[in-house]
């Protein structure tokens, strides 16, 4: 008897553990994402093997380059096996978070906001370590645009003005912050702080409800050449000792040189000195090693698609790829091609 009932109770074992371990390669939904995977989670990558198959796609305003590049980018890297769904976002804050939420896999930042999120600094009330870095791929330009009738010629003239410092939470907030304490203004007391899309400050600056407006993003932005056939405006110049104030504090900070032929602002009549940064895409770590590499593969070898789709891809420069990735990691799928074609050693 008693040999029996060890038969039937090691039975029942054996049928209990079946119904408990039968779920690998279960076809799994998450934010809005589907997936495949068998996850293997002792890995940096997490689950490595993961293919999602729709990619969540974090940029910007509708009426900014991020939006309209990473769209591009977006047609031209989507495959039979995976595609991009690029959503208009409040910018490189809310993308990243986003990402650390799991409502995007992939998305566009500014490469200075990316440090911040990891490092736990500048609007993040905590680090965010779960995306990793993909490619730099053009710079962005810090652009003071006031309106003619304003009188700004320079950052001094802004005290007592009322001016658009980008969307809460976007990286063009934190520019706006940077460049007025180097010119020794304070964001919260010396001008008059509105928060705004680059859409929105066109429209104000339109209306004359505004004088002037951050906009941090690759030039031409769309914004301002609307802005500019309807309305007189000036591209604001720092100043030399501002800039360098401002690049030995910030050290992801560019000089960049603007001037009609590389804005292609018809309005720019002379050079103006000013900062970029750089746009950098970033992906969640869950994203599998081998989709990270055919991404960034495909990134690269079809740039000249992308330049055909968006004039921004002229400006991709492979060797600079990783350049100013500062203390972002690089995901192991994305460095496994740098190393393959010698811009990682």
């Amino acid at each position: 008897m008693k040999k029996i009932l060890a038969v039937l109770l090691a039975a029942l074992m054996l049928f209990t553990l079946a119904a408990c371990g039968g779920n690998d390669g279960e076809e799994t939904t998450a934010a809005g994402t589907e997936t495949t995977a068998a996850a293997d989670e002792g890995t940096e990558g997490g689950a490595n093997d993961e293919i999602i198959k729709t990619i969540t796609t974090g940029t910007g305003g509708n009426t900014g380059t991020y939006y309209a590049f990473t769209t591009a980018v977006g047609q031209v890297l989507g495959t039979d096996d995976y595609k991009f769904n690029v959503i208009s976002t409040g910018g490189s804050q809310a993308n990243i978070e986003m990402i650390a939420d799991g409502e995007a896999q992939f998305a566009i930042v500014q490469n200075d906001v990316m440090n911040y999120a990891y490092e736990g600094t500048n609007g993040f009330a905590e680090a965010i370590t779960d995306f990793k870095a993909v490619a730099c791929v053009y710079s962005e330009v810090c652009q003071l645009v006031a309106t003619k009738a304003s009188g700004i010629t320079s950052l001094a003239d802004l005290k007592g003005k009322t001016v658009a410092v980008g969307d809460v939470g976007s990286g063009v907030y934190y520019n706006a912050v940077q460049i007025l304490e180097a010119a020794g203004l304070d964001i919260d007391k010396d001008i008059k702080k509105v928060t705004a899309s680059f859409g929105d400050s066109a429209t104000q600056l339109k209306d004359g409800s505004i004088d002037a407006a951050f906009i941090t993003a690759g030039a031409p932005t769309t914004a301002i050449t609307d802005l500019a056939t309807t309305t007189e405006v000036v591209l604001v110049d720092l100043g030399a000792d501002i800039i360098d104030s401002l690049i030995q504090k910030y050290s992801f900070y560019e000089k960049f040189e603007a001037t009609a032929d590389n804005t292609k602002y018809d309005f720019v009549t002379d050079t103006v000195n000013t900062v970029a940064i750089k746009a950098t895409f970033v992906v969640t770590d869950k994203m599998s090693d081998d989709q990270v590499y055919e991404i960034t593969k495909n990134l690269w070898e079809k740039q000249a698609d992308i330049a055909v789709a968006h004039a921004k891809g002229n400006e991709m420069v492979k060797e600079n790829a990783v350049a100013a990735v500062g203390k972002v990691p690089v995901h192991p799928g994305a460095e496994k091609y740098y190393k393959e074609i010698g811009v990682i050693k």
